[in-house]
């Protein structure tokens, strides 16, 4: 389609990208970005942009991308957990500071011939344009006020983003045990001089320790300084004595936001005002980025702007959808992670990394071998196969069987097995382990989500009546099963035809 001029709202990570691939596309069309907001003021630390996503980037301007691999930082990841750490290569994800991809970003939109206007908030209906871009963020004000159906889901758990002045070797995830509960610190190296720390709890540790207070205390444009003080001594250790930077920091439940449709008359919604997607698996500035490619690209292909936005939409939201399932799983994990402390920490890594059904235990062995060859003699009490390709047959045939005695079925299936439905099974479990169960046999539907959750659903009561606890699910998905088996969700595993044909991992 043809473009004359062409609006962004939000001068983001996700409306400068689009706003330079616009550009490039039609050099005639005059793209405004408009932010309400200072150019050298930002808020956050550090950002992560991972393999697949540079990868993406580098198909679509290469030029930008190699000036953000120059400003970032590349590390592998740790887990620490009693003394014992477990690491985990990953250098192709790349931690840069906020301020440096916003930097990079507006230079390349300059460079290619995109205006710049700041400090004035705009609205849709006032621009005089084609098309506008909504990247107006998690709290959009076009989305809340249109007709795009957006939803809002508020997290569990509470998480706080601060920083500190000195560059971590690596990535490190790192739960200490307090008085009041557990914290848990995602921290990350983003430049020579600077780490961004992620900090989550649970509610009621949270309230324990008086956070409740000091959040409703700290005005909206402040950091919460007793939080940050106190979680200093926390985590001294992994702080090396330095201090906590905050930057309106507060405590914050994470929201995820969905919508019905993308885009309505001229306006089309683009990154977190249409989705986000948890922090501990999905990036907003990856699917931001990624939007921006794939808008751009159907505005190339299209012969309007209806069927532009459509192709979009159409192309984009099952990308989207499937993220965010694999983020909610994750986020589901993370506010019950002071669940799985007795874990030894390669378990525990092997529990992390297949928290959402993402990554397969043989392709984990093979890049991480250390890590999973020591959780595998912790499984089964002996080595593990040397080939990775042999780790799933291998997990299963250690820990495939039914048990013995009395089991009570279960086979209920929430969709989250921490709310009240998950509540209520561990509350009849728990009466039925004290009238003389045994054990139990978690059963349900054959598709894939279903088994995911049964697990996680056994995990709970595993973890919180006792067991033996066995989950049953389909051959086809033997490689759930396995590890499942290997991140402690269950003590056995019964595999059961599927008639139906139940498709496998990639589904």
């Amino acid at each position: 389609m043809q473009l004359r001029r062409a609006a962004v709202l939000g001068g983001g990570p996700g409306g400068l990208y689009a706003a330079r691939l616009l550009k490039l596309a039609y050099p005639a069309c005059d793209v405004v970005v408009h932010e309400q907001g200072d150019p050298d003021t930002t808020f956050g630390f550090g950002v992560g942009l991972a393999a697949g996503t540079q990868r993406k980037l580098a198909a679509a301007d290469p030029d930008t991308l190699r000036d953000l691999v120059a400003a970032g930082r590349r590390h592998d990841m740790t887990m620490r957990v009693g003394g014992r750490v477990a690491r985990v290569r990953n250098d192709r994800l790349i931690g840069i500071a906020r301020t440096e991809l916003l930097a990079v970003l507006r230079q390349h939109a300059e460079k290619a011939g995109v205006r710049l206007e700041f400090g004035a908030r705009r609205t849709a209906d006032e621009l005089d344009a084609d098309i506008v871009l909504a990247a107006d963020g998690v709290s959009s004000a076009t989305r809340e006020s249109g007709p795009f159906g957006g939803r809002i889901e508020s997290g569990r758990g509470l998480y706080l983003w601060c920083g500190t002045d000195f560059a971590l070797t690596d990535a490190v995830f790192a739960p200490v045990r307090t008085e009041h509960g557990v914290f848990v610190t995602h921290a990350y190296p983003y430049s020579g001089g600077r780490s961004t720390f992620l900090i989550e709890t649970d509610e009621d540790t949270w309230r324990r320790a008086g956070f409740d207070s000091s959040t409703e205390a700290t005005p909206v444009d402040a950091s919460d300084e007793k939080s940050l003080r106190y979680l200093e001594n926390v985590f001294a250790e992994q702080l090396r004595g330095r201090r906590l930077i905050g930057n309106r920091t507060r405590w914050l439940r994470f929201r995820t936001v969905r919508c019905d449709t993308w885009s309505a008359g001229r306006t089309v919604l683009l990154g977190d005002a249409a989705h986000t997607a948890h922090f501990s698996i999905g990036s907003g500035t990856k699917l931001a980025m990624e939007d921006a490619i794939g808008l751009v690209e159907a505005l190339r292909e299209e012969p309007d702007r209806a069927a532009a936005f459509a192709r979009y939409e159409t192309v984009r939201r099952p990308a989207v959808e499937r993220l965010q399932e694999l983020a909610r799983r994750s986020r589901l994990w993370w506010e019950s992670f002071p669940s799985r402390l007795h874990l030894p920490v390669e378990r525990l890594m092997v529990a992390y990394m297949s928290r959402a059904g993402n990554v397969p235990l043989d392709r984990f062995a093979a890049t991480s071998p250390d890590v999973v060859g020591a959780a595998l003699e912790q499984f089964a009490g002996g080595p593990g196969p040397a080939d990775p390709a042999a780790v799933t047959d291998w997990v299963l045939r250690h820990g495939t069987g039914r048990g013995g005695g009395n089991l009570v079925t279960i086979d209920e299936a929430p969709t989250d097995p921490w709310d009240g439905t998950g509540d209520a099974v561990v509350a009849r479990a728990r009466r039925a382990f004290d009238d003389g169960a045994e054990g139990f046999l978690f059963t349900g539907p054959p598709g894939r989500s279903a088994l995911l959750t049964r697990l996680d659903l056994a995990e709970r009561v595993r973890t919180e009546v006792g067991g033996p606890v066995v989950v049953e699910g389909p051959a086809a998905l033997r490689d759930d099963l396995a590890a499942g088996l290997v991140s402690g969700r269950t003590d056995l595993v019964t595999l059961v035809n599927d008639p139906a044909g139940n498709p496998g991992r990639n589904s």
